[in-house]
Formats: structure tokens, C-alpha cells, sequence
């Protein structure tokens, strides 16, 4: 009984060396993503080295945060334990974005009713701080 009452946080990133580049871009409202200046791959999540070539020379690069979105699904209900901290978030959306400036990008549709999103639809990041010391990138319709 008193489980139904506990209010449950939703899981935040950890925030280790290799991905601080992203998080600080992030809280400076940019998006960043590492790029590959052997093979020009881009490479998300933050890693190390490439996938693609396993070169270790990768470089953070402003993107422009704009696209259209590729593919989304609507969630309804959360499964497992873990989770239980976006239950009062349901129903939101998720999408793969495809970027301007050529990657591909994975996060939440937010300003937008979900019987309107749809795919190719025009969107553009916006920054939302988690009261947890993190900001989170989503994506809204771009106007």
C-alpha cells in the first residue's frame, strides 16, 4: 500500500568523462555530438573511439538541432521497475530525428499534441533542465 504512494524519479544519465562534453553543451543550450576526423563518422553515444574505424580522434561538433523526424512510437504504459519515474509523463513520444547536419538522433517530442506528430515532421531541440542538475535535449516543432 504505501509503495503506490512513493513517488518514483526518473532515471538521469551518468555523467562520466567521455560524454561531460554533451551534457555541458546541453546545459549551454547546444547540441553536440562527437564526429570521427578519420573517417567522419558520428558517433553517438560518446564513446572513446570511433565504431566505425576505431580511431581515438574524435572531435565535439556544434549541430544546428534541427530535422525531421524519421521514426516515433507513442508509449502507453510503463514496463518494469525502472521506469516507474515517467509514468506521469504517459502518453509521450519518442522519435529517431534525423538531423540537418547528418546524424541521426534519438529523444522526446514535447510542445506537440500526439494525434499531430507524424513522420517527416519538422523539429528543432529545446532544453529542458531536470531540477537534477542535468539538461536534457527533446525536440518540439519547428515553427
Amino acid at each position: 500500500m504505501a509503495e503506490e504512494n512513493k513517488q518514483f524519479k526518473k532515471p538521469l544519465p551518468e555523467i562520466t568523462p567521455v560524454n561531460q562534453p554533451f551534457w555541458d553543451g546541453a546545459k549551454a543550450g547546444k547540441l553536440m555530438m562527437q564526429k570521427c576526423r578519420d573517417c567522419g563518422t558520428w558517433v553517438f553515444c560518446p564513446r572513446p573511439v570511433c565504431g566505425d574505424c576505431a580511431s581515438d580522434k574524435l572531435e565535439w561538433v556544434p549541430l544546428s538541432g534541427k530535422g525531421k523526424i524519421f521514426s516515433y512510437t507513442v508509449i502507453r504504459e510503463v514496463v518494469g521497475q525502472a521506469l516507474r519515474g515517467f509514468a506521469p509523463d504517459i502518453p509521450y513520444v519518442t522519435a529517431w530525428v534525423d538531423l540537418e547536419d547528418g546524424p541521426r538522433f534519438c529523444s522526446n517530442i514535447v510542445g506537440c499534441p500526439i494525434e499531430k506528430v507524424h513522420i517527416d515532421m519538422p523539429v528543432e531541440v529545446v532544453f529542458e533542465d531536470s531540477g537534477e542538475g542535468v539538461t536534457l535535449p527533446k525536440f518540439k516543432p519547428a515553427m
